[in-house]
């Protein structure tokens, strides 16, 4: 008789492991996630920044061509075009710098304001002795090399 209540014991502890086991398995897959659906991943937005630099021309009446030196590009009219280069064409980056300039007050294209600017400072345009000339008193950033030396 006592095999068989050993034999009932071990029955008796084998289904409890069994249920153990069963129920253990049957938690993991009887889960079910019932919140919101998730969406997918989404990259957050990229943010810009512009920093807006103004224009700052000087205008050589001589060649008709405008400096910006935020831009450190020479804007004159070729044909019918506006253009903006590193250098005038025609013409070496010195003799132009060594010619008579004058700082404009305006900060958009020179185009917008050229007509007025070439009557107010036609070709051959030179600075009045008794006023000192402009391009001495104009900060210019490195522009005009000859005021360096």
């Amino acid at each position: 008789m006592n095999n068989k209540q050993n034999s009932f014991h071990v029955d008796k502890l084998g289904l409890v492991l069994c249920a153990a086991l069963l129920g253990t398995l049957t938690g993991c897959i009887g889960y079910v996630d019932r919140g919101q659906p998730r969406e997918a991943y989404e990259e957050p937005p990229v943010v810009q920044t512009t920093f807006l630099v103004e224009d700052d021309y000087v205008y050589y009446p001589n060649y008709e061509c405008y400096y910006s030196a935020s831009r450190h590009q020479y804007a004159y009219r070729e044909g019918n075009a506006w253009v903006a280069r590193s250098a005038p064409r025609g013409v070496s980056v010195d003799v132009v710098r060594a010619s008579p300039s004058v700082r404009m007050d305006f900060h958009d294209s020179p185009a917008q304001h050229h007509a007025t600017v070439a009557k107010q400072y036609p070709k051959n345009w030179k600075p009045d002795a008794q006023k000192p000339a402009q391009k001495e008193n104009r900060k210019d950033e490195g522009h005009d090399q000859r005021d360096q030396h």
